[in-house]
Order: structure tokens, then sequence, then C-alpha cells
């Protein structure tokens, strides 16, 4: 497997970075006592009710910023869920910021119609074919990566990625944005943290000893400067390698878990922005920002 770093580095003197607002200016974790707001490595958890609306806007109104959410849809899912995902977005993601759209696919798609806007671009890019033999999750990454180092790097100060199955119900907005955000995952938040999902091969890159661990993650979104989510991406690229030669092969999630267990994010996103429809929200759950419905079995 070809490793981004055969590639270009990235070049982090080529775009300004936009510096995050103080913490105690707009985050309001005692508004929340129901869950947890913070940390021990002292992050963040975003939930309704937590973060100052106004503040975050006045602040992020004047740094001239531009939000990148890449989306990947592969097969079915062009027709089946993109448009509904692209429609959604433009209502709910990033409203009155700059944002581009990253649509990369395996197969030919067409722009639904949307409402046009002068804060909102789409670039449309086809999977190389000579990776389309790697797994889904290989794919996206791998691809995501070279968009990165090509050209994303010199476009956004912040960068999403999500897949296509979701849809957007509520406003994700600036209080979303960190050097590098996590997703906390809708359904192992609430369970018993000593029977998350880890990967507990020792032999695998992935591998987390029972006892340690701090939250589980979901791979379904995940956040930060474009230098932040290279680091991640070239991460999980190596980490699979190394686990092809040792005849393992692990999940993406897993090993997203891994990298956050050692790299911990400076902000997470409570379950509401990637809320699992299998299940009925709790009453900690006011707002689903984000919707799928997963065709995993939990039990």
């Amino acid at each position: 497997m070809e490793a981004l770093e055969d590639m270009v580095e990235l070049d982090m003197h080529t775009n300004y970075y936009v510096e995050e607002l103080r913490l105690s200016d707009w985050f309001k974790p005692g508004n929340r006592p129901d869950v947890i707001t913070e940390t021990n490595w002292l992050a963040p958890v975003v939930w309704e009710g937590t973060f100052n609306r106004e503040a975050l806007g006045k602040y992020y109104g004047r740094q001239n910023l531009t939000v990148g959410l890449a989306v990947f849809a592969r097969g079915r899912l062009v027709d089946e869920h993109l448009k509904l995902f692209l429609t959604s977005a433009s209502k709910h993601f990033m409203t009155g910021y700059r944002v581009v759209v990253y649509i990369i696919a395996d197969v030919s798609f067409q722009l639904p119609d949307l409402e046009p806007s002068p804060l909102r671009t789409f670039q449309i890019f086809r999977v190389k074919e000579e990776d389309l033999w790697y797994d889904h999750d290989t794919v996206r990454m791998r691809s995501l990566g070279q968009h990165v180092i090509w050209h994303i790097q010199y476009e956004v100060d912040f960068l999403f990625s999500m897949l296509a199955h979701q849809v957007f119900q509520n406003d994700f907005g600036v209080e979303t944005l960190g050097a590098s955000v996590a997703q906390l995952h809708a359904w192992w938040y609430f369970q018993n943290t000593k029977n998350v999902p880890y990967e507990r091969r020792p032999k695998s890159a992935a591998y987390i000893p029972f006892g340690q661990g701090d939250f589980y993650y979901d791979g379904s979104i995940v956040g930060g400067t474009p230098h932040e989510m290279l680091n991640l991406i070239q991460n999980y690229l190596s980490a699979t390698t190394q686990d092809i030669k040792n005849g393992l092969n692990s999940t993406y999630e897993r090993h997203l878990n891994k990298y956050f267990f050692l790299n911990k994010p400076t902000k997470l996103l409570s379950p509401e922005y990637s809320w699992d429809l299998t299940f009925t929200p709790p009453a900690q759950i006011r707002y689903v920002k984000v919707a799928h419905r997963s065709q995993r079995n939990y039990d």
C-alpha cells in the first residue's frame, strides 16, 4: 500500500490558522450537570446548552473563516443517500460561513438542485481506479488524504469528514470547530465502558488493553485542521499496513479509537451530533443534530 508520506508533505505555512475563541468566553459546562462536559485532559464535550451561540458568532464572523466538509459515497450510496445529505447540509452545516463541500465518489454523480449561495461551493472527485480494490474505509482515507495534500490544505481552515448516509437535522455550527475533533459514539456513551469494543488482540496496531481507554468514538464524523486530519489519516494507513503484514484486519473505528487514545482530541462532540435512529433518544439528547440509521448489531 503506497503511504501518503511518499507524496508531498503538508506545508503548514501555506494557510493562516484561525485561532479558536477562548473556552471560557463561550463554553458553559455548568448548564448541563446531567452529562459529561469535560474530559480528564480538560477538553470540552459539546452538548446543546453548553455553548454561547452569540459569542461564537461574533468571534468567528470576524475571522474570514472557511470550513471544508468532505463526504464519501460508494456504489448505491451515491444515489440512495448523497442527495439527502447535501440538501440537509446546505440547510444546517455552518450556515452563514464559507463552506467547501468535497464529494468523493467511485461513480459519476450530478449535484442535486440546491438553493444557490455565494458562501457554498462544491467539488466532485472520482476515486482513482487503482484504489478501488481496497476496502471502503481505506479508499475513503486514502482519497481524502491525497486531496488534503494536493489542495484542501490551501482552501479551508477546518475540515470535517462524514459519511453519505448521515442527515443533518439541526444546526451544526462553529461550536464544533477545533484542532482535533472526535465524535462520541451514540450507543457506547450510554453503556458500561468495560464492554466497549476496542481492539483486544495485542498484535494489532489498534490494540487497547483491558482497563485502558477514555471513550468509544464514532467513526462517522471526525474533524480538525487540515494538518491534524492528515496526521490521523497517515496514522490509520500506516496502522492498517502493519496489521496486514501481521495477518490481521481490524476496523477503521477501532484504529480511530487507538489514535485518539494516544493523541487526545481537543474537542468532543456529544452523541447529539451523530445519533443512531435505531435507538430512542434518552432525556440527555435534547436536539439531534445529525441522524443516521446503523445496520450494525450492538447486542
